[in-house]
Protein backbone atom coordinates (compact mmCIF):
# COMPACT_ATOMS: atom_id res chain seq x y z
CA UNK A 1 0.00 0.00 0.00
CA UNK A 2 1.21 3.45 -1.08
CA UNK A 3 1.46 6.29 1.55
CA UNK A 4 -0.12 9.57 0.87
CA UNK A 5 1.04 13.00 1.89
CA UNK A 6 -0.47 14.79 4.26
CA UNK A 7 -0.63 18.05 6.26
CA UNK A 8 -2.11 16.48 9.30
CA UNK A 9 1.09 16.49 11.03
CA UNK A 10 1.70 20.13 9.83
CA UNK A 11 -2.24 21.41 11.44
CA UNK A 12 -1.37 19.29 14.79
CA UNK A 13 1.90 21.46 14.89
CA UNK A 14 0.77 25.00 13.97
CA UNK A 15 -2.23 24.94 16.02
CA UNK A 16 -4.27 26.70 13.43
CA UNK A 17 -1.69 28.90 13.01
CA UNK A 18 -1.77 29.40 9.16
CA UNK A 19 1.02 31.88 9.14
CA UNK A 20 3.27 29.48 10.59
CA UNK A 21 2.01 26.64 7.68
CA UNK A 22 2.63 28.68 5.37
CA UNK A 23 6.07 29.18 5.88
CA UNK A 24 7.12 26.11 6.59
CA UNK A 25 5.49 24.97 3.17
CA UNK A 26 7.36 27.43 1.41
CA UNK A 27 10.53 25.96 3.12
CA UNK A 28 9.93 22.65 2.14
CA UNK A 29 9.30 23.52 -1.15
CA UNK A 30 12.26 25.69 -1.55
CA UNK A 31 14.81 23.21 -0.07
CA UNK A 32 13.08 19.70 -0.87
CA UNK A 33 14.07 19.59 -4.19
CA UNK A 34 17.71 21.18 -3.02
CA UNK A 35 18.20 18.20 -0.89
CA UNK A 36 16.94 14.99 -3.59
CA UNK A 37 19.16 16.77 -5.76
CA UNK A 38 21.99 16.13 -3.73
CA UNK A 39 21.12 13.15 -2.41
CA UNK A 40 20.74 11.54 -5.75
CA UNK A 41 24.40 13.15 -6.73
CA UNK A 42 26.13 11.23 -3.61
CA UNK A 43 24.25 8.30 -4.38
CA UNK A 44 25.71 8.71 -8.03
CA UNK A 45 29.10 9.02 -6.67
CA UNK A 46 28.67 6.26 -3.97
CA UNK A 47 29.34 8.63 -1.04
CA UNK A 48 27.32 6.90 1.24
CA UNK A 49 27.86 8.54 4.36
CA UNK A 50 26.75 11.87 2.42
CA UNK A 51 23.85 10.23 1.40
CA UNK A 52 23.15 9.32 4.69
CA UNK A 53 23.38 13.22 6.28
CA UNK A 54 20.84 13.93 3.22
CA UNK A 55 18.37 11.59 4.32
CA UNK A 56 18.73 12.65 7.65
CA UNK A 57 17.51 16.34 6.76
CA UNK A 58 15.03 14.77 4.57
CA UNK A 59 13.31 12.54 7.14
CA UNK A 60 12.16 16.47 8.83
CA UNK A 61 10.23 16.82 4.99
CA UNK A 62 8.81 13.61 4.99
CA UNK A 63 7.71 13.86 8.95
CA UNK A 64 5.88 17.01 7.94
CA UNK A 65 4.41 16.00 5.13
CA UNK A 66 2.60 13.18 7.23
CA UNK A 67 4.38 10.30 6.01
CA UNK A 68 4.91 8.10 8.84
CA UNK A 69 5.68 4.97 7.17
CA UNK A 70 8.09 6.95 5.20
CA UNK A 71 9.88 7.92 7.97
CA UNK A 72 10.64 4.58 9.75
CA UNK A 73 11.64 3.89 6.54
CA UNK A 74 14.29 6.73 6.17
CA UNK A 75 15.72 5.78 9.87
CA UNK A 76 16.19 2.04 8.82
CA UNK A 77 17.95 3.36 5.02
CA UNK A 78 19.99 6.02 6.98
CA UNK A 79 21.48 3.31 9.14
CA UNK A 80 22.16 1.21 6.28
CA UNK A 81 23.91 3.71 4.14
CA UNK A 82 26.27 4.47 7.00
CA UNK A 83 27.06 0.94 6.54
CA UNK A 84 27.40 1.51 2.60
CA UNK A 85 24.45 -0.48 1.81
CA UNK A 86 22.15 1.13 -1.22
CA UNK A 87 19.89 -1.45 -1.41
CA UNK A 88 16.74 0.23 -0.38
CA UNK A 89 17.45 3.81 -2.99
CA UNK A 90 14.89 2.73 -5.21
CA UNK A 91 12.45 2.38 -2.77
CA UNK A 92 13.28 5.33 -1.09
CA UNK A 93 13.26 7.45 -4.30
CA UNK A 94 9.70 6.55 -4.43
CA UNK A 95 8.91 8.25 -1.24
CA UNK A 96 10.76 11.41 -2.72
CA UNK A 97 8.83 11.63 -5.57
CA UNK A 98 5.34 10.90 -4.22
CA UNK A 99 6.77 14.02 -2.02
CA UNK A 100 7.77 15.73 -5.02
CA UNK A 101 4.64 15.44 -6.68
CA UNK A 102 2.69 16.19 -3.72
CA UNK A 103 4.89 19.53 -2.98
CA UNK A 104 4.08 20.69 -6.85
CA UNK A 105 0.20 21.27 -5.86
CA UNK A 106 1.30 24.03 -3.40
Amino acid sequence: MKENPNLNYLYRLSGGDKEFENKLLDIVKKEFPEEEAVYQENIKQSNFLDAASNVHKLKHKISILGLEEGYRFAEIYEEELRKNDPKKHNSFTEILQTMGDYIEKF
